[in-house]
């Protein structure tokens, strides 16, 4: 696909300040255009047709469905059902899940099936709270703890440790400094980009920020980090520097890579991205697992009200068992991409 015709389709409807649109075959500004990409080998990606960005159109069917590698037929015997997004996208709740099957099984249970519908904390909340799944796996605790007090979760448990990261084009145009706090470097972003947009830099890219603008945890968070410092680009009249890009954490990353914008992500998506992906981006900031650390990134797992009689016994198990030195915390101690752990236990 030409390169002039995928900038056409990151524009998306309502969004104002995305790049001008190029006449194509297609609609390039139908609502929410996205370009998305398939993993093809661990150093790149390749390009598909645009269709709807997965944050847009999620729905109640699971995104995959995991047995242990016992091969039962595809949906014949799910007993668990939990929601996430970037964790499910990289690659844990699989992990997670065939490994809890196994220990199961050890146990004498028979073989069963664990469905991943895949939501950002938001919608996986919604999906908690409708009954549609078992567990939320989310990242936001103010939300959480309204889910708790609605009477639609039971119990929340500390599951592992994530962390943000600002990220950004390696030009850095904004001028960051690793000696920044990270509301530093957000200010910096805020004038530089306010610069550029009154008067349009000649020899380099503009300074840009891409927000997810999904409802998800890290949009959450980015938002509390310009709103700490002051500043909120998206009111009206909308900052130019400050592109809206409603995606997962995988698509956004890569948008920012090609156009060579600031971002924030979780730590476990920039380090499950490919080379050629972060080669183009350099990291300014990441958090620690300082509980005070504004760029912690807690992941708390929610166990709803709603779970059917049946499953209601191995739904308990597994609460038990992420929280097990031995079976969950196990895997997260262990779980790698890169060559790098991505998350750290829960304190």
């Amino acid at each position: 696909m030409p390169l002039s015709k995928f900038f056409a389709f990151l524009c998306h409807k309502g969004n104002r300040h995305c790049l001008p649109t190029i006449n194509t075959e297609k609609d390039p500004v139908s609502s929410h255009n996205t370009l998305v990409f398939t993993k093809a080998t661990p150093d790149s990606f390749e390009m598909e047709e645009p269709k709807l960005c997965d944050s847009i159109t999620s729905s109640t069917e699971p995104r995959a469905i995991y047995d242990g590698g016992y091969g039962q037929p595809k949906g014949s015997c799910i007993r668990l059902r939990i929601a996430n997004g970037g964790a499910g996208q990289i690659g844990l709740i699989q992990t997670w899940a065939d490994t809890f099957i196994h220990h199961m099984v050890s146990k004498g249970h028979k073989p069963f099936q664990v469905a991943w519908y895949l939501g950002d904390t938001t919608e996986s909340l919604s999906l908690l709270c409708a009954g549609e799944v078992d567990f939320a796996l989310t990242y936001n605790p103010a939300a959480e703890a309204q889910v708790m007090r609605a009477g639609n979760a039971s119990k929340r448990v500390y599951a592992f440790r994530d962390h943000f990261m600002l990220v950004g084009p390696t030009a850095n145009p904004a001028n960051l400094s690793e000696e920044d706090d990270v509301l530093a470097m957000f200010n910096k972003i805020v004038s530089c980009g306010n610069a550029d947009a009154a008067t349009p830099p000649k020899k380099r890219a503009p300074t840009r920020f891409l927000s997810r603008f999904d409802k998800s945890a890290t949009n959450i968070k980015e938002t509390l980090l310009f709103a700490t410092i002051g500043q909120v680009p998206w009111a009206f009249d909308y900052s130019k520097w400050y592109h809206q890009y409603p995606c997962f954490p995988r698509e956004a990353l890569q948008a920012a890579s090609l156009l060579s914008e600031y971002t924030l992500i979780d730590k476990g998506s920039w380090l499950d991205a490919p080379r050629d992906i972060r080669s183009k981006l350099k990291l300014f900031k990441e958090g620690s697992d300082d509980p005070d650390d504004i760029l912690l990134n807690p992941a708390h797992l929610l166990f709803g009200t709603r779970v059917s009689q049946e499953n209601e016994e191995i739904c308990w198990e597994f609460l038990s068992w992420v929280l097990s030195q031995d079976g969950g915390q196990r895997v997260i101690e262990t779980f790698r991409r890169s060559g790098h752990v991505l998350y750290s236990r829960a304190p």
